[in-house]
């Protein structure tokens, strides 16, 4: 790509493709630029502009302006946007996708890390019967082909039977290796030994932790890699069991909004039933991720959006968003960071790992 002094995108070639491209450059722009936007090697000479410069209110006035189809934020232009999956924000959704790159790019990610850069042919995936592990089994089929893909049904006893039988809905329509392993007896035979009287929430952490354990020895049994399945709107959030949800190595929805996911399983051909029934963890009969999250997935990913493209929550809620919506969803942002990074090291040394030691991927 050809990138203009300011960081406009001036040109961009095909992503798999060669190619060549041409574009004009306007050299008199470099000076400009340099003046609008100093950087460290500027700050001698232009610092006072720079004062200037931050005491101009932000923002351009650009709003959230509500439609028939969700509120849609203000963003850069369609070139600035990340080019493999969002689609330059069409006018209605600011979340729309090129659901087919979407595909291609997933499926090419899945391949590079799994084959090219672990050196595994094979992966493990633990199929819910929910949209997300629905949409990575079919991502996986894709990247590695059915026979190096198995696919694990780990119900406890309160878990939904319809969630078994969507599980195996996937599984039929790709042909990947399956099998059902109940955790009941090793969850119970914690609890009731050690915690009876444990809460829902923490029954709920063993359940999951549980399953990973399952997942992780599968894994090393069938010289395999794990495959995550969560998706950005509840890494946002800190929906989900620190160290079991989250530990498999590779991930391909991690940048995926649930409702891009909801998105992408249609074009995937994820059976209707999967799609359309309300998202939920199965830790309990009756429960809902919505219910838990107090806010429909509809309405809290386009907060997520604005508030991580720095628009203020007053900008927010001008669009039709109540306060307590966006509030709810600025609270679980801010406190869940800590979820979203590795272990907090004390640092003793000049070389301590992830803190001083930062080397980059050996790849």
């Amino acid at each position: 790509m050809v990138v203009s002094p300011r960081g406009e995108v001036v040109a961009r070639g095909p992503l798999w493709d060669e190619a060549l491209i041409e574009a004009p450059v306007d050299l008199a722009e470099i000076a400009r630029a340099r003046a609008d936007l100093p950087l460290l090697a500027d700050l001698e000479t232009k610092l006072p502009h720079l004062l200037g410069s931050l005491s101009r209110p932000s923002g351009s006035g650009r709003e959230f302006a509500p439609g028939a189809g969700g509120p849609r934020a203000a963003v850069p232009p369609a070139d600035a946007a990340p080019a493999v999956v969002v689609r330059g924000a069409a006018e209605r959704d600011p979340l729309a996708m090129d659901c087919p790159l979407a595909e291609r790019w997933l499926i090419e990610f899945l391949r590079a890390e799994v084959c090219e850069r672990r050196s595994f042919e094979r992966a493990v995936i633990g199929l819910s019967g929910g949209v997300d592990s629905a949409v990575v089994a079919f991502l996986a089929a894709k990247a590695l082909g059915k026979d190096n893909v198995w696919a694990f049904m780990l119900p406890y006893r309160t878990s939904s039977p319809e969630s078994l039988a969507h599980a195996q809905l996937v599984a039929d329509a790709l042909g990947i290796h399956t099998r059902t392993i109940e955790i009941t007896a090793a969850v119970d035979g914690y609890l009731a030994a050690a915690e009876p009287d444990a809460d829902p929430q923490r029954r709920g952490n063993v359940m999951a932790r549980m399953r990973m354990i399952v997942l992780f020895d599968q894994a090393t049994k069938l010289r395999a890699l794990p495959l995550g399945t969560g998706n950005k709107t509840e890494r946002l959030f800190g929906y989900f069991t620190w160290h079991a949800d989250d530990s498999p190595p590779i991930n391909p929805l991690g940048d995926l909004f649930k409702t891009q996911v909801w998105e992408l399983a249609r074009h995937l051909g994820v059976p209707r039933p999967i799609i359309e029934k309300p998202a939920t963890a199965d830790l309990a009969r009756g429960q809902t991720d919505e219910g838990d999250l107090g806010i429909a997935y509809l309405k809290a990913d386009r907060v997520l959006f604005a508030l991580l493209r720095g628009l203020k929550p007053a900008d927010i809620m001008r669009s039709g968003y109540s306060e307590a919506e966006v509030a709810l969803v600025a609270r679980r942002l801010a406190s869940t960071h800590w979820k979203r990074r590795l272990p907090t090291v004390a640092m003793v040394s000049p070389t301590a790992i992830g803190e001083s030691y930062l080397r980059p991927v050996d790849y």
